[in-house]
C-alpha cells in the first residue's frame, strides 16, 4: 500500500497564499499550550521536589522524584498516540485536535491548585502523578494530529517550512514557559516561590487552552481527509494498518526522534537544573540562559525548515545529528567551568542542532505515511522515542552525574542518542517536494 502515491489534497499549485493561516495558527497554539505545561514542570523542578515530597531527606532523591514524575506522563504518550491516533485517522483531525488541547490545559491548572505535601502528605505526591499522566496522554494524541493536519494543507514546496511551525510552537510554548519562571524568580523572593509562586505558571495555562479550544473548534478537516471519507477509503483500524503496511516508516520516524527528544529535553529543560547543581549558578541565571537559548533557537528554526525545502530533509538530519556529535562533550565543559557568558554561549550552540531536528522532523514523517495512518503513525513513532529519551532525559542526567560523579555524564547520554538518529538518518530516502498519498 505504500507505493501508490495521490496529489489528491496536495496544494502545491496553491502556494503560500493558498494555505489557511488558520490552519497553521492551530497547530502553533496547540504546541505552544503543550509545550509551556510540560516546560514550567520541568523549570520548576527544584521547587516543585520541595513542595511535593518529603521535607528533609537528600536534596537529590527529592529532585529525582521529582523527575521520575515529570516521565511519568512521557511514559503514556504512546498510549495517547495510539487512542487518539486511531480516532483521528478514523473520524478526523479536528474534534481530537481541540480535545488534547482541553485536556493538557485541565490537567495542568489541577497542578496548580494541588494541595502540598505539608497539607495531604504523601497524597499530593499521587495527585501530582495522577495530573502528570492525564498530561501525558492528551500530548501524546496532540503531535500526531497537529502534524498531520498542517502537513496535509501545505503545498508540497513549502511544506518543511510550514510544519516547522508546529515545531516553532514547541519551543515558543517553552520559551513562554521560561520567561513567565524567569520572570517570577526575579520578582518574588525564593521563600515566596515555594509558597506560592509556584501556583502561577500552571494556573496560567487556562487562558491559553481556552484560546486554543477557540482556534481549533473553527476548523475544517483537511481535503485529503474529507476525499478518503467521500470514498469510503478511511483506514477501519488505523493502528493494526499502520503495523502490518508501514512498519518501515513508524521504525524511521522513531529512530530520527531518538536524538530530537534528548537535545530538546537536555538543552532546554534539563541544562537550567544543570547550570544551577554542576555550574554554581543562580536560578536566576540559569533561566535567563535557558530563556535566550530559546530565544536564539526560534529564530533559527524556520530558516532550517526552509532549508530543508531547498536542499532535501535528509541533509538537515544528517547535519544537525554530526554537530551533535562534534559539539557536545565541549558544550558540557564550557557550561561546567563557572563562567556565566561562556555557559550561556555553549547552551545556545547546542540549541542550534535541536532548533534544525525539529524544523525539518514533521514534514519528513507526514511525507512518509499515508493519509490512512498519517495521524497515528506520526504519533505512535515520535511518542515512543519521547518516552525512551524525552520525559527520561533530565532523570537520566541527573542520575548518571550521582552515579559516576562525572559533570560530564550527560554528554555521554547525548552522543549515544546521536548515534542512533545517525543510523535512521543515513538509510532515510529524501522525501522533499514529494506528494503526500493518500493510500
Amino acid at each position: 500500500m505504500e507505493n501508490r502515491t495521490s496529489a489528491v489534497g496536495d496544494t502545491a499549485t496553491a502556494g503560500t497564499a493558498g494555505v489557511d493561516r488558520r490552519v497553521v495558527a492551530a497547530g502553533l497554539v496547540g504546541s505552544i499550550v503543550e509545550y509551556f505545561d510540560f516546560g514550567i514542570y520541568g523549570y520548576l523542578a527544584t521547587v516543585l521536589a520541595v513542595v511535593f515530597f518529603a521535607s528533609g531527606v537528600d536534596p537529590t532523591a527529592s529532585l529525582l522524584a521529582t523527575l521520575a514524575t515529570f516521565a511519568a506522563a512521557f511514559a503514556l504518550r504512546p498510549l495517547g498516540g495510539l487512542i487518539f491516533g486511531h480516532l483521528g485517522d478514523r473520524l478526523g483531525r479536528k474534534r481530537m485536535l481541540a480535545t488534547t488541547v482541553l485536556a493538557m490545559c485541565a490537567a495542568t491548572f489541577a497542578v496548580g491548585v494541588l494541595p502540598t505535601y505539608a497539607a495531604i502528605g504523601s497524597t499530593a505526591a499521587f495527585l501530582l502523578v495522577t495530573a502528570r499522566c492525564v498530561q501525558g496522554v492528551a500530548a501524546g494524541g496532540e503531535v500526531g494530529g497537529a502534524a498531520s493536519y498542517v502537513a496535509e494543507y501545505a503545498p508540497a514546496h513549502r511544506r518543511g517550512f510550514l510544519c516547522s511551525t508546529v515545531q516553532f510552537g514547541a519551543l515558543g510554548g517553552a520559551l513562554l514557559a521560561s520567561a513567565v519562571v524567569t520572570t517570577l524568580t526575579t520578582v518574588l523572593t525564593k521563600q515566596q516561590m515555594t509558597d506560592w509562586g509556584w501556583r502561577l505558571p500552571f494556573l496560567l495555562s487556562l487562558p491559553l487552552g481556552a484560546v486554543g479550544v477557540w482556534i481549533r473548534l473553527k476548523l475544517e478537516d483537511s481535503k485529503q481527509f474529507h476525499n478518503l471519507a467521500a470514498q469510503g477509503a478511511v483506514a477501519k483500524a488505523p493502528v493494526r494498518e499502520l503495523f502490518t503496511s508501514h512498519r518501515g516508516a513508524l521504525v524511521r520516524t522513531l529512530g530520527l526522534s531518538i536524538l530530537l527528544f534528548a537535545l530538546y529535553y537536555v538543552v532546554y529543560v534539563y541544562a537550567s537544573i544543570h547550570l544551577q547543581r554542576v555550574g554554581g549558578f543562580s536560578p536566576k541565571q540559569a533561566f535567563w540562559s535557558t530563556t535566550v537559548t530559546l530565544i536564539v533557537s526560534c529564530a533559527a528554526m524556520p530558516f532550517f525548515g526552509a532549508l530543508s525545502d531547498r536542499i532535501g530533509r535528509r541533509p538537515v538530519f544528517l547535519g544537525a545529528t554530526i554537530a551533535t556529535l562534534i559539539l557536545t562533550v565541549p558544550v558540557f565543559m564550557v557550561m561546567n567551568a563557572g563562567h556565566y557568558v561562556p555557559a550561556l554561549l555553549a547552551q545556545i550552540v547546542l540549541g542550534l542542532p535541536e532548533s534544525a531536528l525539529m524544523a525539518v522532523a514533521f514534514s519528513t514523517f507526514a511525507e512518509l505515511f499515508t493519509t490512512r495512518v498519517r495521524y497515528s503513525g506520526i504519533a505512535l513513532g515520535f511518542n515512543l522515542a519521547s518516552t525512551a529519551v524525552g520525559g527520561t532525559a533530565p532523570y537520566i542526567c541527573t542520575w548518571l552525574i550521582a552515579r559516576t560523579g562525572s559533570s560530564l555524564a550527560p554528554a555521554g547520554f547525548l552522543l549515544v542518542t546521536a548515534l542512533i538518529t545517525l543510523a535512521a538518518a543515513v538509510r532515510m530516502k529524501e522525501t522533499r517536494g514529494t506528494a503526500l498519498r493518500d493510500s
